[in-house]
């Protein structure tokens, strides 16, 4: 009995590099007959100027109103006229664009990408309406939600000092509103340049016949001038930093600790204990702050840690940021909670955790990752974000293994690491806001 083809092993893989610049990245996943295309371009929310914050987000939703060979919602026939999918995001330091198509359709979506990368529709009347959609998206998701843009939106200003890294990335309504043509051209041609890109194609495939198809629909996209990418680096805090927010839709007290993560580009290893610290913290019942101020102390009804200021490892350059967030009840004293948390930090610092517990949590993580990677589109964005972040895709694929190999005594240096002299407390009360 003949067994099914599986998904190519990383040194099957195939990168070009086109005479515009673009990275263009091929892996071949022969086991269904679907095809993933995905660009990353290097600008996300802290790449933004003073006095147009949230205009990335912006710009992404832009970029899906058309180009100047088809027309409005044209893209959206195509895909979904093939029965595919598509979506975007903007992150801290990447947007992304990607499709999933049944594998005949694969030319398709590449000339859907390098039409809008060549020439999106940049209008007055595209470019008021994305604004209405982006602030509604805004009221939705964060103004009229109870703890809406906690703690992502609320906790950098406290953490960091600079616009970059403070900066809320959704936006600012004024900012959004006196956006003009001119600026979304501006972002287009700094940004957009093919050299600022990597393309990502994943699934059932011939490599060079991808190749050349690539090479067709990208190739003749004229090459721009790449922008120098800034440091976001800045000074760790030297002492605590208290901020206080009121939400009037929450219906308890919370807060948010925030701490700085080990730069994953030059300590991979420390910031992966990080990583791993969250899940022993919070990732399940048995997990330490779980048991002790859920089930033990009773002093929180929600307890969430993680690594990443958006949830998700390995998902923006440093500087980044590990957080802890809890839900109380309003008998309780936020200090109460943040001293609980202080004493098992202590004691993870001093003892590390023990091998089986440590065991547990890092097979149970691996085995999600590795759960994750089956399906076609999460590998796809995992390895495209990698490469452009990180200069290396592979990493997505040992970061399995990277977690395994995580130390207890790398565990405990990262719970020493969270010190109540370097971090943020950020309190929200609930109640109408003055």
């Amino acid at each position: 009995m003949s067994t099914a083809p599986t998904s190519a092993p990383p040194e099957q893989r195939q990168r070009l590099t086109l005479d515009n610049g673009l990275r263009v990245l091929l892996a071949p996943d022969r086991t269904n007959p679907v095809v993933g295309v995905a660009v990353h371009v290097d600008v996300g929310f802290r790449s933004e100027p003073q006095g147009r914050t949230g205009f990335a987000h912006l710009f992404e939703h832009l970029m899906f109103q058309g180009s100047e060979s088809l027309e409005k919602l044209a893209h959206f026939r195509h895909v979904q006229g093939s029965g595919g999918v598509f979506n975007g995001s903007t992150h801290q330091d990447y947007t992304d664009y990607f499709e999933i198509l049944p594998a005949g359709a694969l030319e398709r979506g590449l000339f859907l990408e390098a039409d809008r990368l060549r020439a999106p529709k940049l209008t007055e009347e595209n470019l008021h309406n994305q604004i209405d959609v982006v602030k509604e998206e805004i009221r939705l998701n964060v103004l009229n939600r109870p703890y809406g843009g906690f703690p992502w939106i609320l906790l950098p200003p406290v953490l960091y000092s600079t616009f970059a890294n403070a900066h809320n990335g959704y936006g600012d309504f004024t900012d959004l509103e006196t956006s003009t043509l001119d600026d979304a051209a501006a972002f287009f041609d700094a940004y957009y340049a093919p050299g600022n890109a990597v393309l990502t194609v994943v699934g059932d495939f011939d490599p060079d016949d991808a190749g050349e198809l690539v090479t067709r629909h990208f190739g003749d996209i004229p090459a721009r001038p790449v922008p120098a990418r800034p440091s976001f680096g800045e000074p760790a805090p030297d002492g605590e930093r208290l901020e206080s927010v009121v939400d009037a839709h929450a219906p308890l007290p919370a807060l948010a600790m925030g701490y700085r993560l080990p730069d994953p580009g030059t300590d991979l290893a420390g910031y992966l204990a990080h990583a791993v610290l969250g899940s022993l913290l919070t990732d399940g019942e048995a997990a330490r702050l779980t048991q002790r101020l859920v089930y033990g102390d009773g002093l929180v009804t929600d307890v969430s840690a993680s690594a990443g200021l958006m949830g998700a490892p390995l998902d923006a350059r440093d500087p980044d940021t590990f957080t802890i967030t809890a839900v109380h009840p309003d008998t309780v004293d936020p200090r109460q909670v943040v001293d609980a948390v202080d004493a098992e930090l202590l004691v993870l610092g001093e003892r590390g955790p023990d091998a089986e517990e440590l065991r547990r949590v890092t097979a149970r993580w691996a085995g999600a990752l590795h759960r994750e990677q089956d399906r076609l589109m999460n590998r796809m964005l995992a390895l495209g974000s990698a490469e452009l972040l990180h200069g290396r895709a592979e990493l997505s694929d040992e970061l399995p293994g990277a977690i395994a190999a995580v130390t207890p005594e790398a565990v405990a240096a990262a719970a020493n690491a969270l010190r109540p002299d370097a971090r943020a407390l950020l309190v929200l009360t609930p109640g109408a806001s003055a």
